[in-house]
């Protein structure tokens, strides 16, 4: 095991990891911002490192500066988090070359999986279920069209080398696909570097269900069964929990081997995501992988007892998977609500400023992970996520009356966020009756806004 890490990342997911290095009695470097200069999480960390002023392109978003401080440190490793740099290969090349191990994929598994085309390619050779589309790139827009024309409108146009909705265009008929594919090249050209695109069938009404797992330096890899991501707004997630309600366990079962076999066949060691939309009758269509621990990655380890962050340790540590696939079964039900520093009856206008009143909810079965405390400053720098609260039940009914109760007693003030939001879905008929789709919260705050 490792003797000393660095977290080249901010707020509750670093907390997160300094808590299980410390179990391990690896110690730990954090790097932090001016910006983040009384984070409460620094607290806990056996050292701590300045990189530069409050904008992340001048601090947590530069190799040299987190580089020269693991030096400094004298660490063994690097953990990313999520966000940030931990889905950049180059990063990971780069700690490689300076001896420093990156707890996460190798650069060669993350470009691999991170390029959609080459991940396209490599999902039908482990028979994972991908959406109907083009095999590889489309040169112009004849071709786009052709592939249009096999698999039938809408289609959706991708980047194949981004995400985040960059390079991606929506088309319901010919007219609309000419116009927008050399659109969603520019703009996929300017933001990741490459032009390439490819077409999709596009999914009305989907669900989205995704699985986790892990695979080790030996060839080994297990999947942790599902998570239901369907709550979203404008493709931001809000709600998940797991196992995802109303997939029938042949599917289930289905979709998780073959993610694992993915992860498998692309030499991954570490933790990954592998992304499905699921439709009306159950079929999977993979999305993308995502190659680092997920910010819902607590519902996992609520059901399953496996300790994700702890795991990534131990595989980039070079030790073998210390579970087989037997080895793993769910539990019960978990929900996880994102907190975020948001105003939703106000658009979800970023909420920064001072905490003033903190009071954590408790009780069986509840778990929040936060870096908040009162007297602390939210920043304006970054991210909203401020908290996420977990609850676990031997049922989803369970789970979710757990849930009612501690977003009564969570406590956040004067700081506006989205709790009014979960207070809201959690009384939702479609949403106790897991009768919705991605685009449900949308038309539901369209159709009647949360009050003022």
């Amino acid at each position: 095991m490792f003797r000393r890490i660095l977290i080249a990342n901010r707020g509750e997911i670093a907390l997160r990891i300094i808590r299980a290095a410390r179990e391990l009695g690896v110690q730990t470097v954090c790097v932090y911002s001016e910006a983040d200069r009384d984070g409460p999480w620094l607290e806990y960390a056996d050292q701590t490192v300045c990189i530069g002023p409050g904008p992340a392109a001048e601090s947590y978003l530069r190799f040299d500066r987190i580089i020269s401080a693991a030096e400094i440190a004298n660490v063994d490793a690097i953990h990313p988090g999520y966000g940030f740099l931990a889905e950049n290969a180059h990063f990971a090349e780069v700690c490689r070359d300076c001896r420093i191990e990156f707890i996460g994929p190798s650069p060669e598994a993350m470009a691999l999986l991170g390029d959609k085309i080459a991940c396209r390619k490599l999902a039908r050779a482990a028979r994972t279920p991908i959406s109907p589309g083009s095999s590889g790139a489309v040169e112009d827009e004849d071709e786009a069209v052709k592939v249009a024309a096999r698999v039938g409108y809408p289609v959706i146009v991708k980047a194949a080398a981004g995400g985040g909705g960059r390079g991606m265009r929506v088309a319901r008929d010919e007219e609309t696909l000419r116009a927008v594919i050399a659109a969603a090249s520019r703009e996929a050209q300017a933001a990741f570097g490459s032009g390439e695109v490819f077409i999709e069938k596009f999914l009305e009404n989907a669900r989205h269900v995704e699985i986790q797992v892990l695979g080790d330096k030996h060839g080994n890899a297990v999947h942790l069964y599902d998570r239901d991501c369907t709550s979203q707004r404008r493709h931001q997630k809000l709600i998940e929990e797991a196992p995802a309600p109303g997939i029938s366990p042949r599917k289930r079962d289905a979709a998780a081997r073959s993610a694992a076999e993915l992860i498998k066949r692309a030499e991954y060691a570490g933790a990954a995501t592998v992304e499905f939309l699921v439709d009306e009758n159950q079929r999977f269509h993979m999305l993308e992988v995502n190659t680092r621990v997920q910010v819902e990655h607590p519902v996992t380890e609520m059901v399953t007892g496996v300790d994700i962050v702890t795991e990534m340790l131990h595989i980039a540590a070079g030790e073998q998977m210390r579970f087989s696939q037997e080895d793993i079964s769910v539990t019960g039900h978990s929900i996880e609500c994102r907190i975020n520093a948001e105003d939703p009856q106000n658009g979800f206008l970023p909420q920064p400023g001072l905490v003033e009143q903190f009071r954590l909810p408790g009780g069986p079965g509840v778990r929040v992970d936060t870096h908040l405390e009162a007297g602390y400053r939210i920043p304006s720098n970054y991210d909203s996520l401020i908290a996420k609260l977990i609850t676990h039940g031997r049922s989803r009914e369970e789970a979710i009356a757990r849930m009612r109760g501690a977003l009564r007693e969570f406590q956040i003030l004067p700081i506006k966020t989205t709790i009014p939001l979960h207070q809201r879905m959690m009384d939702t008929p479609r949403f106790l009756e897991a009768d919705y789709d991605i685009h449900y919260i949308e038309r539901l705050l369209d159709e009647t806004p949360l009050e003022t």
